[in-house]
């Protein structure tokens, strides 16, 4: 290979005002350059092709455990995790995967700090330390990583469909690993796992086998000399490249169907069949064609016959789990309790779409449409975060030719029938594999997945059964979609002459209020709307919100097959419930936005209820309820958490209980109530000009309050709802011990919670450089020293403009009572560092603040949310980051250790702490401790949550109904 500038041209989108440059050191790494002027955040990501399918025989997970080691010291820096340390305190963030033949390490930070930070992140594949205290901690992590998936339904099926795979070939293997496989298996063989790690990294991170993406604000010619002094050390042993030819898949692997028991409820089916890997084909874009069509919602489409009988709630089709060596083409479908008894004649109706498309010949049309909407995607795109997008390059390096890094498999361009039909006539009875999920198999199994315990069966099928069930199927009008009109053909921007910095309140009236935002950064033909209606009725009992729950569900199931195309199209909208009724968002290309908005709003105002969907609707709702117990325990602790602070929610109990009472006629009789008081809080920005964002909420109002039978009454001010949090008191420590709602799950979890101040810019910026400064180290303490649990954060807590931090930490080593109390040690141990604190080290924390805080909104979602959580909690602080920031350059030292001492510290006089404690399965003994025992003085144990809820006074709302006024 070449050394040097290899000069190339990169296809980049035509919006794209990024420069690159793609260069090869002289140790053979390939490397791409890209110089963005206008970045607040430098970035880097390095693509190593070695994953798990490299682990030897008996160290499973070896791959992985060497991804966890690198971040912890290297000669040049051997401090343990000073790298993590330097990247946290310098407003950044690093993290790295391993996939099955590539690990990928990244991170970003401000843009002062790229030159150390890059050389700190170039020494992982230098001469990295690998201590053997390291070793024997990290491995005790990647255990508790393992632990943490151990009852996920996701993790579960992948490694059955591995595992039902010829036994020689790596897919077959576990990629995880654990104490299991990384200590006790070799250490019974006389392997030392430290010595095996050190042999498999100089064995593979070799310089030729990895690609770097370095993103940085100078030019490319600075870009390269620092990529140059800091890269060209790692060694190049000039390995080859793992492969592996050959599907993983036997013919006794074929033909199948497998019945499997998830965790949860509910019940899936998988067809899936091996093909030739589409990466080869990646302009002509077979298995996007296909997926597009198999996938599709509209009319005649398989899944809109399946929803019609009542049979399925989701299906999604499209290759997974490829390399360049194999590939499967999936479909997946969830299954409602009916389709679940016509498991049979859904595979039948799947083949005989596939016969369909057999029959109807590979359509020009078809592909150009695909191409069209790919196209306008690829260069209309929303800028993503640095970190993100180095991650995305870097992964396709080694997989596209250079013109190709920033595109890779996203724009089908090449017409070839013959291609589309190659991989067509592979999806057939004869290949096919089928994996049946659901609890209904508990008990009829016999066998057992070894690494994840799932319980399943395989029955062998035959041409003659599928070709029965292809008989039997119901015939439904199959047929291709029509074209799609969503397709935007207008991207021009308009000529707003309005250049508001934050969104000014357009219009407001009794019913509504208009926030509107002109798009002055992003300069895309977007838009974005959100109509939030605030129904009084909506929320009113557990009965209630169930049924405004099941309400937006249902007006998304009767728009779903005129707004599929729209959302092919870049034309994407939800409706949601909220804490005070509902909301609409649209936001994507603004060309046809106001087609698909109006039509959206009409069908609320004509709503409906159809009791055949609404029992679909329903059955999804009680298995979405019930599966909330099999949600990770730290999942679990922060519900519990937000349920004790906030004044009026219903708890998901209540809500289960009341659910199966509810039929359709309650929701006829609810929805004209709930939509009878209302009042639309609406945001409207992109490109739109004033007039049109007007004339759009006009409309609206007209629609529900003008019509000759308004649909609504305005609210009066008393009606208007906010969200009120409770004040917890000064000096006390609450805590609530709980079971975890899934004792199988051996996890335990815990939330301590510190409740600091209502919105304030002075104490929000101490509060958020406490939580920078003591990110890190809490991290390295309890997650890498003490081995706590894999999931271990620090992270500020923001209810409703009530400000606090709260660590999380899930763990299977103690129980959430004795992690409370490492919680204390570890802000005991902190208070020292923070007074040995020099003023240089808290300056560079402050700056590093600061820098965070003027980071631009990379696109207008990002920049729309942010606005949007202003006027929600009512805070309306437009400018709260220029605010933030004067605040913090007048920040001292002293101010931060004052701040420190009186809300956070042990024993600080107006500090008010919440401990929910989840205990898992292995710390039954525990809570049964925590429930009983004498709570010492200055605690508080809740018993009852609603009880204590009622016993403390309340935050008062900055949401003061129209005028906003503070109660």
């Amino acid at each position: 290979m070449a050394v040097g500038i290899i000069e190339v041209e990169i296809l980049k989108p035509c919006t794209d005002k990024r420069e690159y440059r793609r260069i090869v050191l002289r140790n053979s790494l390939e490397v791409l350059l890209i110089s963005d002027p206008d970045t607040d955040k430098v970035a880097a990501s390095m693509n190593v092709c070695v994953g798990s399918f490299s682990d030897p025989e008996g160290l499973e997970g070896l791959a992985h455990f060497l991804e966890h080691m690198l971040f912890y010291a290297s000669e040049k820096y051997p401090l343990e995790d000073s790298y993590s340390k330097y990247i946290t305190e310098h407003g950044g963030s690093t993290n790295a995967f391993t996939s099955s033949e590539h690990t990928n390490y990244y991170f970003d930070v401000n843009t002062d700090c790229f030159e150390e930070a890059l050389d700190r992140f170039a020494q992982f594949f230098i001469k990295p330390l690998m201590s053997p205290d390291a070793t024997m901690r990290e491995i005790k992590a990647v255990d508790s990583e393992n632990q943490k998936n151990l009852l996920s339904d996701a993790w579960r099926m992948n490694q059955l469909q591995r595992h039902l795979c010829a036994e020689a070939h790596p897919y077959h293997k576990f990629s995880t690993g654990s104490w299991d496989t990384l200590e006790v298996r070799p250490k019974a063989r006389g392997l030392d796992t430290r010595c095996e790690l050190i042999k498999f990294y100089e064995a593979n991170y070799s310089a030729n086998l990895m690609q770097l993406v370095v993103y940085g604000k100078e030019s490319l010619d600075k870009i390269q000399s620092l990529v140059e002094s800091k890269f060209q050390e790692i060694q190049n042993t000039n390995r080859s490249c793992f492969s592996f030819p050959g599907q993983p898949c036997t013919p006794e692997h074929l033909q199948v169907l497998v019945k499997a028991v998830p965790i949860k409820q509910g019940h899936k089916l998988r067809i899936i069949w091996p093909i030739t890997p589409s990466i080869h084909y990646y302009k002509e874009g077979p298995c996007r064609y296909l997926g597009h069509l198999i996938g599709h919602e509209g009319e005649g489409s398989l899944f809109f016959i399946l929803k019609k009988l009542g049979w399925a709630t989701g299906l999604s089709a499209g290759e997974g789990d490829w390399t360049c060596g194999f590939s499967f083409f999936k479909v997946v479908i969830d299954l409602t309790d009916a389709g679940h008894e016509h498991m049979e004649e859904i595979v039948g109706l799947l083949f005989k779409y596939i016969l369909l498309l057999q029959q109807s010949g590979v359509k020009k049309w078809i592909f150009d449409e695909i191409s069209a909407i790919c196209e306008t995607v690829f260069h209309y795109q929303d800028k993503i975060p640095p970190i993100d997008y180095v991650v995305n390059v870097a992964s396709n390096m080694k997989l596209y030719p250079p013109k190709d890094w920033l595109v890779a498999s996203s724009l089908p361009s090449n017409f070839n029938p013959d291609t589309i039909q190659m991989v067509l006539n592979e999806l057939t009875m004869n290949n096919v594999r089928i994996f049946w999920e659901t609890k209904k198999f508990e008990g009829h199994t016999d066998m057992v997945e070894p690494w994840y315990g799932t319980a399943y069966s395989v029955i062998k099928l035959t041409g003659s059964m599928i070709q029965k069930w292809i008989d039997t199927a119901p015939n439904g009008c199959l047929h291709l979609p029509a074209p799609n009109v969503f397709i935007p053909t207008d991207l021009s921007l308009k000529d707003v002459q309005r250049k508001d910095k934050y969104p000014v309140l357009l219009r407001k009236s009794s019913y509504s209020r208009l926030w509107y935002k002109p798009d002055t950064m992003f300069f895309t033909p977007k838009a974005y709307i959100k109509i939030d209606f605030n129904c009084p009725y909506a929320s009113h009992s557990p009965e209630a919100e169930v049924l405004t729950d099941i309400f937006t569900q249902l007006l998304m199931d009767y728009l779903n097959e005129y707004a599929y195309d729209a959302q092919v199209a870049g034309l994407h909208y939800t409706i949601n419930s909220t804490d005070t009724g509902f909301q609409v968002i649209v936001l994507g290309y603004n060309h046809k936005m106001r087609i698909l908005l109006e039509t959206v709003v009409q069908k609320i105002a004509e709503f409906k209820v159809k009791p055949d969907r609404f029992s679909v609707i329903k059955e999804g709702v009680t298995k979405e309820y019930e599966n909330f117990k099999f949600q990770q325990p730290y999942q679990q602790a922060l519900y519990y958490c937000s349920i004790i602070l906030e004044d009026h929610s219903w708890p998901l109990n209540e809500k289960l209980e009341v659910l199966p009472h509810l039929e359709a006629d309650d929701l006829a009789k609810l929805s004209p109530v709930m939509l009878s008081k209302a009042f639309l809080e609406c945001y409207i920005a992109g490109n739109f000009d004033p007039n049109e964002a007007e004339s759009v909420i006009k409309h609206i109002e007209d629609i529900f309050f003008k019509c000759p039978q308004p649909v609504c009454k305005h609210l009066s001010p008393s009606e208007h709802l906010a969200t009120r949090i409770i004040k917890l008191e000064r000096g006390v420590s609450y805590f609530y011990p709980v079971e975890g709602l899934n004792q199988s799950d051996e996890n335990s979890a815990l939330v301590h919670y510190i409740q600091v101040h209502q919105d304030d810019l002075v104490l929000n910026v101490k509060l958020q450089l406490f939580a920078l400064i003591a990110k890190q180290p809490a991290f390295h303490q309890l997650r890498s020293v003490e081995q706590l649990g894999y999931i271990t954060v620090l992270m500020q807590r923001n209810d409703s403009g009530i400000r606090g931090v709260q660590f999380i930490i899930q763990s299977t080593i103690k129980d959430p009572r004795e992690v409370d109390l490492r919680v204390e040690v570890f802000l005991k141990v902190f208070e020292g560092k923070l007074h040995e604190m020099t003023y240089d080290e808290f300056k560079s924390n402050v700056n590093a603040l600061i820098d965070m805080k003027l980071e631009r909104h990379k696109n207008l979602r990002e920049e729309s949310s942010f606005y949007w959580r202003e006027i929600v909690d009512g805070t309306l602080k437009f400018d709260r980051k220029e605010s933030e920031v004067a605040a913090l350059k007048q920040l001292t030292q002293r101010e931060l250790i004052d701040f420190f001492n009186e809300y956070i510290k042990m024993g600080a006089p107006r500090k008010k702490t919440l401990s929910v404690q989840v205990y898992g399965g292995s710390h039954s003994d525990g809570y049964e401790l925590a429930k009983s025992e004498p709570v010492e003085p200055q605690a508080v144990r809740i018993d009852d949550i609603f009880s204590f809820r009622r016993s403390r006074p309340l935050y008062g709302s900055f949401k003061g109904g129209l005028g906003h006024m503070k109660l």
